[in-house]
């Protein structure tokens, strides 16, 4: 795992990814705060050493270098999965090889759907904790040790002067941000009605299927690191309908702009 990062961060380095100091996973329908970054520098994720290759449609497959909020900032534009058939060692390299280029914090978007009833889609929820429900960990390998500490602490897990800062920038530009449990699930299907139930039962606010992998590496790393929901779905069992794909997207991208804000702001305070 060394060699690969080592290979991974000496090919970006070559091609002008120098001095990131934010780190940021854009997740489904989340990339066009890449039109307020200064862009000096972009790669294909298929030509970066020992990358794995986005495969899901509306996730590009770029990492972007350049300024944002007066930083330098490092982008993920489109992320992996464990349902494309990635290991979780895989899903989370782009965050050890973001690291080891320098990122000193990193901030983690995603699309979920709503548990919580009290919460509509095209809103926003920053997550204070979670539930991982993948069926395993991406620190559960030989050697892992040699990367960090093997038993990471996880009591909490989402850095609290960011959360405070980002709540405070909510408050102050009149965007309703809702705080909560994330579940992550394998997927990629979704979810039947007596699995909403239980998400419920178990305290879960949203459910999606990412993020949880990154934040535990992110923990392994002692990298602070915080997370946004765009809710996208309402998941009331006793309300299901099917599900639909494009609808999903247009409210991740309803919620676009009070995202970059949300993300642009705390960059420049942090």
């Amino acid at each position: 795992m060394k060699k690969y990062i080592k290979e991974a961060v000496a090919f970006l380095k070559q091609r002008g990814f120098k001095t990131p100091e934010v780190g940021i996973i854009l997740g489904t329908g989340l990339g066009k705060i890449i039109e307020n970054v200064n862009v000096e520098a972009e790669m294909s994720y298929n030509h970066i050493p020992n990358f794995p290759t986005a495969t899901v449609e509306f996730h590009t497959g770029k990492l972007i270098y350049g300024e944002l909020g007066g930083k330098k900032v490092i982008l993920m534009q489109g992320r992996f999965h464990v349902y494309e058939g990635y290991s979780l060692r895989d899903v989370t390299f782009p965050v050890r090889v973001m690291e080891a280029l320098g990122i000193k914090k990193l901030l983690v978007s995603n699309a979920s759907g709503a548990i919580n009833l009290n919460f509509k889609k095209g809103e926003i929820m920053l997550i204070d904790d979670h539930i991982n429900l993948q069926g395993g960990s991406p620190l559960a390998f030989k050697g892992v040790e040699k990367l960090g500490e093997r038993f990471v602490d996880m009591s909490a897990p989402y850095d609290a002067e960011m959360n405070k800062k980002i709540e405070a920038i909510a408050k102050t530009n009149n965007i309703a941000l809702h705080k909560g449990v994330y579940a992550s699930v394998v997927g990629p299907q979704l979810e039947t009605r007596a699995e909403y139930r239980y998400l419920k039962i178990i305290g879960a606010d949203a459910v999606g299927m990412s993020t949880v992998p990154e934040i535990i590496v992110a923990n392994h790393l002692g990298l602070p690191v915080i997370a946004l929901s765009v809710l996208t779905d309402e998941c009331d069992p006793d309300n299901l309908k099917p599900v639909d794909i494009p609808d999903i997207i247009a409210q991740a991208g309803k919620a676009e702009p009070q995202m970059i804000t949300l993300f642009t702001e705390l960059i420049k305070q942090i």
